[in-house]
């Protein structure tokens, strides 16, 4: 495997560049010195963002892109050897490694580097630990799966001392970073096209905490099942969080961190009472929606006390903490219906977001649900129709595809057809203008409507309010 000396700047060639991750990484390693060129399929504000910088980026990805200067070239996991441009620099000899790999061998330049894992809540924990460090005046570097305008997009250039990051276990991807300490946020059932079953991706996550060195931290939720099998003998301290079930006093809680009392304001955000190791610590008052954030706030809370954050700094930080892009980010609104996009693309987190919907004032409560994968959808389709189950009206788009083909085996019209078995008022509209025009005739003042999913779903709500 090719090292890379971080000293000594090289070529490196992006392809996928304009994915969230590798454009932060290309921006990152660009201040460095490193010259830095890419391609990708389409163009994006992420891929304007480099050509402003001077980096130079191909809309077309053919072997002519492979200069003889590249020195490296970093793919990601959706590009294989099939693609142009990776059997071209396969052909000359240049090495190459996988977005993983360059994140990997990042980490491990820095004293503290901070990786945040778990199925889902992996961009917003990152984004309250990020403002937590900034508001202790902890100037971290900060490698974000989303926007944030807190740090003015996906990327934060910080000082040499602390890195923080997303590790995401697809395709075992976080088996190549090095982490001093680490966040776990949850496992559940996901990328089954390539983990085997839940049992696979818990071994994953217990290979991902035995990663820390002994002087390294594992915060973990604490209501994680059977959480003795990912914690058991580690080397590194392990302190857990979570939150109690009804009648359990802070002062018998299983879990270092905790919060009770919880309620919620007009907006849907939530307050509650921290809790450290049975003793009050202090009123957290959030700027997010939905108990979910409770608790991932309670995981960023544990990292900052290791870091030795005092609780005024985090307190106020966690004030301020207003989201991230496509969590649910409030877009507009039209003709007094409430427009809000949310990523959520598994059906635990479109539960979270939509229960925590319904504490926000609304007449009906609509969801417009891109599925994303195939694969994750045939799996999991009990699931997303019980989840979906929640809104009062839904609307299906196609599969959004990503990496994948469709076999003919699920299709959007089976979650409807299921979704009406349920008794649930639901649609499936072949095209995105088909779903605006239904929408314009159907939401009323008062209406809240979610987008939903990873895809380009987003699009339908930024179209609503430029009609």
């Amino acid at each position: 495997m090719f090292t890379i000396d971080f000293k000594k700047p090289i070529h490196i060639h992006f392809i996928g560049i304009g994915g969230i991750s590798m454009s932060g990484l290309a921006h990152l390693l660009l201040t460095r010195g490193f010259t830095i060129s890419g391609s990708d399929r389409s163009r994006s504000d992420l891929t304007e963002g480099l050509e402003k910088l001077g980096v130079k980026v191909y809309y077309t990805q053919t072997g002519d892109n492979l200069t003889d200067d590249i020195d490296l070239v970093v793919y990601t996991a959706a590009v294989h050897a099939d693609n142009a441009e990776y059997a071209a620099a396969a052909a000359k000899g240049i090495p190459m490694m996988d977005r993983a790999e360059l994140l990997g061998q990042l980490s491990a330049t820095y004293p503290v580097a901070i990786g945040v894992s778990g199925t889902h809540g992996k961009t917003t924990t990152t984004g309250m630990l990020a403002v937590i460090l900034m508001e202790a005046m902890q100037d971290p570097t900060v490698s974000l799966g989303g926007k944030m305008e807190a740090i003015g997009g996906n990327l934060r250039i910080g000082g040499d001392e602390e890195f923080l990051f997303e590790a995401c276990e697809y395709t075992n991807s976080f088996l190549k970073f090095n982490p001093t300490d680490e966040i776990i946020l949850n496992i559940d059932a996901d990328h089954l096209d390539f983990f085997k079953d839940i049992n696979d991706i818990r071994h994953s996550f217990r290979m991902f905490a035995e990663k820390l060195p002994a002087n390294g931290h594992l915060v973990i939720n604490g209501e994680i099942p059977n959480i003795a099998e990912i914690t058991k003998d580690l080397n590194c301290s392990v302190d857990t969080y979570g939150l109690l079930p009804e009648g359990v006093s802070p002062a018998d809680s299983p879990y270092r961190y905790t919060g009770t009392n919880i309620s919620f304001d007009e907006r849907g955000c939530a307050s509650y009472d921290l809790y450290r190791d049975g003793v009050y610590v202090d009123r957290i008052a959030l700027s997010v929606i939905g108990v979910h954030n409770v608790s991932n706030s309670l995981a960023a809370i544990a990292v900052a006390y290791l870091h030795d954050v005092p609780v005024e700094t985090f307190r106020n930080a966690l004030a301020a903490f207003s989201g991230t892009e496509r969590r649910f980010e409030k877009k507009g609104v039209r003709n007094g219906v409430t427009i809000v996009d949310d990523y959520a693309h598994h059906p635990t987190e479109i539960r979270a977001t939509l229960t925590a919907a319904l504490a926000t004032p609304h007449k009906r409560l609509w969801v417009v649900f891109q599925p994303h994968t195939y694969t994750r959808t045939l799996a999991l389709r009990k699931e997303f129709v019980d989840a979906l189950s929640i809104a009062d009206c839904i609307v299906l788009a196609d599969i959004y595809a990503a990496r994948e083909i469709d076999t003919g085996e699920i299709s959007s019209r089976n979650l409807v057809e299921d979704l009406r078995n349920k008794g649930r008022e639901a649609y499936y509209f072949p095209s995105f203008g088909e779903i605006e025009e239904f929408l314009k005739k159907n939401c009323v003042n008062g209406d809240l409507l979610i987008t939903m999913g990873a895809g380009n779903v987003v699009n339908i709500g930024n179209s609503l309010l430029k009609s």
